[in-house]
Formats: C-alpha cells, sequence, structure tokens
C-alpha cells in the first residue's frame, strides 16, 4: 500500500479534493433547497438531474478523451464544475438548478474517467487491487470531510458554494502537475443488455433497483433529514453514517461471498438493509435511531453493488467480464434517474417516512428476486466463483473495468494456485 501511496500521491490527492468539493455540493443543495421554499418534488428533480448528466458523461467523456485529450478533458470539466458551483446561489430557480446539476453531473463523469485513467496507469499489475482499494477509501473519505465542512458553515450564505468551488479549481494542480504520464485510453465495448440480462437476470434487476438506492441515499438524506427536523450538525453526521456504514461492511461482506453461494449474500445484505429501513420508518423524526439505520442502510447498500457485479462475473468467462461492467453500470444509472424523484414524491405524500419507504421497498424487492433465482438455476461451486472486488456506485466505467481485471487477475492467482 505504500508503494501505491507514493506513486499515486498526486492523483489521489486531486481525487480527494475533488470528492470532497462534490459531496459537499450534493448534501448543500438539498438544505438549501428547503431553506429557497422548493417543494419536495422541485427539490427531487434537481437532485436526479446529476445521475442523468453523469450517465450521458460515462457515454460521451472517452469520445471526447480520445478527440482532444485526457490533459484538455479534464481542465475544461473542472473550469465547468467550479463555474456551475458559484451559479447555484446566484440564480436559486429550481429549473436552472436542474441544468445546472445535469452540466455537474456530466462533468464530473468525465473528471472521473480521466482521473481513474491516470490512477490505473501509475499502478503496475501487481498493486493494481491495492490502488483500487485506496481510491475507494479517499472517495469515502472526501464525502465524510464534506459533511464535517458542512456541519461548520451556514447553508442560507455564499460560503459553502465558494468552497467547493475552489476545492475543485485546486484539484486540478496536483493531477495535472504529475509526474505520471498521460496514458492511453481504451475501454472495452459494452455487452448488450440482452445478452447481460441472458447472462445474469439478478446481475441486471438487482443493479436497476439499487441504482435507485444509492441516488436516494446520496442525493434525498440532506432533504429527509431537513424535513426530519435535525440540526445541521445532525444533518452532517447521519449523511456521514451512511458512508462509514459502507466503508465498515465491504470487507466482511466481500470476504463471506468469496466462500459460500453468493446469492445467499445478496438475500442477506438486501434483506437486512431492508429490515433497517423498516425500522427507520417507525420513528422518523428519532435522531439516533436513523443516525443507526443510517450506518446499516449504507453498510448494506454499497456492498451490495459489488456483490452484483461479482455475481455476474461468476457466470461469465474472464475475456468477457470488462465487457460486461459497462452494460451493469448503464443499467444503475437508469435507475438512479429516477431514484431522487420516487424519494421525493414519497417525501412529499408521507413524509420523511417515504425516504424509508422507499429504500426498504427496493431493497426487499432485490432480496425476494434473489431468493426466486436461487430456485431458478444451480450455484456455482465457490471455487469457480470470481474474486469480490469493492468498488464505489459512483464509480466510471474505468474503475469498474480496473475492478473487472483485478478479479481475472486474483482468479488467475487462484487457479495458478491449486494446480501446484
Amino acid at each position: 500500500m505504500n508503494q501505491v501511496l507514493r506513486s499515486s500521491a498526486p492523483l489521489l490527492a486531486g481525487i480527494l479534493l475533488l470528492m470532497i468539493g462534490n459531496g459537499l455540493q450534493g448534501s448543500l443543495l438539498g438544505v438549501r433547497g428547503v431553506l429557497e421554499g422548493f417543494s419536495t418534488l422541485e427539490i427531487s428533480v434537481v437532485m436526479s438531474g446529476y445521475f442523468a448528466g453523469f450517465l450521458g458523461g460515462s457515454r460521451m467523456a472517452p469520445i471526447l478523451i480520445r478527440r482532444v485529450g485526457h490533459v484538455r478533458v479534464f481542465a475544461a470539466l473542472a473550469s465547468f464544475i467550479s463555474a456551475a458551483l458559484i451559479l447555484f446561489p446566484v440564480v436559486t430557480d429550481p429549473w436552472i438548478w436542474t441544468a445546472l446539476r445535469v452540466l455537474l453531473g456530466f462533468c464530473f463523469s468525465g473528471v472521473y474517467v480521466t482521473s481513474e485513467s491516470w490512477l490505473n496507469n501509475a499502478a503496475s499489475n501487481e498493486v493494481r487491487g491495492k490502488a483500487l482499494s485506496a481510491y475507494m477509501l479517499v472517495q469515502m473519505s472526501g464525502i465524510i470531510l464534506a459533511q464535517w465542512i458542512l456541519s461548520q458553515g451556514d447553508p442560507s450564505g455564499f460560503v459553502l458554494f465558494i468552497v467547493p468551488s475552489v476545492l475543485v479549481s485546486v484539484s486540478i494542480a496536483p493531477i495535472l502537475l504529475s509526474v505520471t504520464p498521460t496514458p492511453a485510453f481504451e475501454t472495452s465495448k459494452p455487452m448488450t443488455l440482452r445478452e447481460l440480462f441472458r447472462v445474469s437476470p439478478l446481475g441486471c434487476v438487482g443493479m436497476f433497483l439499487m441504482g435507485g438506492v444509492f441516488a436516494a441515499q446520496m442525493a434525498m438524506a440532506s432533504v429527509y433529514a431537513s424535513q426530519a427536523g435535525f440540526s445541521l450538525p445532525q444533518l452532517s453526521s447521519f449523511i456521514a453514517a451512511i458512508y462509514v456504514g459502507a466503508v465498515a461492511f465491504q470487507i466482511p461482506i466481500g470476504w463471506i461471498s468469496d466462500h459460500m453461494d453468493r446469492r445467499q449474500v445478496i438475500l442477506g445484505a438486501a434483506g437486512v438493509g431492508a429490515l433497517a429501513c423498516v425500522g427507520g420508518m417507525l420513528l422518523p423524526g428519532s435522531y439516533y435511531l436513523a443516525l443507526g439505520v443510517a450506518f446499516i442502510a449504507g453498510g448494506m447498500a454499497n456492498p451490495l453493488y459489488s456483490l452484483l457485479i461479482a455475481h455476474t462475473n461468476d457466470y461469465l468467462n474472464p475475456e468477457d467480464m470488462a465487457s460486461s461492467s459497462g452494460g451493469l453500470l448503464f443499467i444503475n444509472g437508469v435507475g438512479a434517474v429516477g431514484g431522487p424523484i420516487v424519494a421525493g414524491w414519497l417525501l412529499g405524500a408521507v413524509g420523511p417516512r417515504g425516504y424509508w419507504l422507499m429504500q426498504a421497498v427496493l431493497m426487499g424487492a432485490v432480496a425476494l428476486y434473489a431468493l426466486w433465482r436461487m430456485t431458478r438455476r444451480a450455484a456455482v461451486p465457490v471455487e469457480d466463483t470470481s474474486s469480490y472486488v469493492p468498488i464505489m456506485p459512483s464509480a466510471s466505467p474505468v474503475a469498474a473495468e480496473v475492478a473487472q481485471e483485478v478479479a481475472i487477475e486474483r482468479a488467475d492467482e487462484a487457479s495458478d494456485a491449486s494446480e501446484r
């Protein structure tokens, strides 16, 4: 790990600043929208714009990079992000905010593709898995730090919008001034959705449903906390608990999934997450209960993303794994676009309980579908399954393909070891 940190320190520093800026604006806009008098539905549309832009950006960014290069794409998109963040408090209109969120999603997607390409290029084959783990930890740390910054500021003013703009602008320096050479950019042609569904119905359905869960957790948590009457420090701690849980449960759940039928682990994680959210519905205004539920719900939902990718890999040949990641990310992105809107409608219809209701229904549906799929197909023998590799739901196709490469390398190592 020390070798990874030494070789990739400038890149990881830039990514940390990017994630702080992104995490801060995502939480801040929900709070500021409430203060500006936006309806819950209007805020949900604003928040969903990011995921629509991210979905489009993940498709367009590779084309832009091939046309003009990594450096120009990264610098241009980071500049757009910095400018857009400043505009939110200047023009407080929900439709303009929606357009700005679409722009942010598009630009952040392209920035992630660029920075992840650099990170992958900087890491040798021997440490690529550790580099991916370090990247995930930096992402989570940035989002958690962003919540602390939010708790120290005034969401009704300008400063909290200026801070992420400055952070994103500064993040360009360590990445562009890095001695790491510009990487060659290649991505695999995505597997068609029809082929992907035929290979893994659970992977496809699960990814779509979990897209709604991830989007609700990432985009609507601050709206729920405001509606529940939490103070700003309580709101920040609530959001941070989601991501702390995601970090805490990744490795244990991954280890378990490598030693038993992965569908059982998907069933268990989704079921526990759904039950926790049902608990949150009972006393939606209780801060300490919400804190615990957020920790469990985030801790179950985020590993499910990696679990569903690993489960799909179990039914693929190694040469097809990379091409499957693009389709799975697209399905997840489609689910994410509608997630905030459904959560916002439920928050408006039934109050704070609606936030937990949506997540309980979606994770419960994943659990039930996993249970049904277990009756339709025999389990893959544990010794023939792929390795679980942690990856964030906000990852771009580049990080997803790197995770697939790591899984293939680990499978090859295990195969060589068994033959000795």
